[in-house]
């Protein structure tokens, strides 16, 4: 795959992505962002290299940058977050100290998990509603989260986050049990 077959699948999963977070049918998209309706429907299809004015427009009327439209690096559905990654913000010598573990821009109702599984045991979940993510911090053992068929190995103190409109599973392959915490964000019904 050519760099700019890339850039333009990950403009139309963005796109559509964020459409669907900000619950924006085509039409209003379009009217928000002074573009047609049938150059949008070409952009989500990857039939298209849109120029940077019309990239700009849409970030702009969806209320995200450029940078997060095209980020391919992040894949399509997951980002791994490895722990010497997370940033500490506050400190204080006695040790005391908070880590922004990981983070996702979404609006809607979130909900906080905390998850164990033994060695060995699975559990699959159906894909959720456009727009709504997930994150997991993994805090004993190792998760093996399998989207769209893939896997992605989160070891303990790493973090992780991923678009959970599709299906995936939540897995420990290990020999010891796996811990985590999951928020979960939903978009709100609009």
């Amino acid at each position: 795959m050519t760099d700019l077959d890339l850039l333009t699948r990950t403009l139309a999963r963005s796109v559509k992505h964020w459409r669907a977070v900000r619950g924006f049918t085509l039409d209003v998209l379009a009217a928000r962002a002074g573009v047609s309706r049938g150059m949008l429907i070409q952009i989500e299809q990857a039939r298209t290299n849109p120029s940077i004015g019309t990239v700009v427009k849409i970030g702009d009327a969806l209320g995200v940058s450029v940078t997060t439209l095209l980020d391919y690096a992040q894949g399509p559905k997951v980002r791994v977050v490895p722990a010497e990654q997370a940033v500490r913000l506050w400190h204080t010598d006695a040790g005391s100290y908070n880590r922004l573990l990981a983070g996702t821009e979404a609006p809607g109702p979130l909900e906080m998990w905390d998850w164990r599984l033994m060695p060995g045991e699975r559990s699959p979940s159906d894909p959720h509603p456009a727009g709504t993510v997930e994150l997991v911090h993994v805090t004993a053992g190792e998760l093996t989260l399998t989207v769209d068929g893939t896997e992605h190995r989160v070891p303990s103190g790493a973090s992780a986050a991923l678009e959970a409109d599709t299906p995936h599973v939540y897995g420990n392959d290990g020999e010891v049990p796996m811990e985590m915490v999951m928020a979960v964000s939903v978009p709100p019904v609009r």
